[in-house]
């Protein structure tokens, strides 16, 4: 996808989550913390902090592993998921790193049937 199309899937995506809650728009962050609860696959809950940043590590391995930069290697006894690392992540600039985790992210969505 070209910046411009994914800018333009983005700010859909984003409405169409807003639709669910109170019509704010989620920024990047919420997002991860929502494909990370999905993935956990263990229902809406309250998270500690710790937590929620482990469910964003879990979205972010999720998202990388489209591109064969992660595997699954199991969940542990909590039945939290554990992501191995088995390809070096380029060094990308920001922007590069904002566009292409919006792209992932535009893709899991419409994996999902939500866009």
């Amino acid at each position: 996808m070209k910046p411009a199309e994914i800018n333009l899937k983005w700010t859909a995506l984003q409405e169409r989550i807003a639709e669910d809650f109170d019509n704010e728009k989620p920024d990047i962050k919420v997002i991860l913390f929502l494909i990370g609860v999905q993935e956990l696959g263990q229902g809406p809950r309250k998270f500690s902090k710790r937590q929620k940043e482990e469910l964003m590590h879990i979205a972010n391995c999720k998202l990388m592993s489209m591109m064969g930069f992660y595997e699954l290697e199991g969940l542990d006894q909590d039945g939290w998921p554990h992501w191995k690392l088995i390809k070096v992540i380029p060094n990308y600039t920001l922007l590069e790193q904002e566009m292409l985790l919006k792209s992932l992210i535009i893709s899991y969505f419409e994996e999902q049937g939500v866009v």
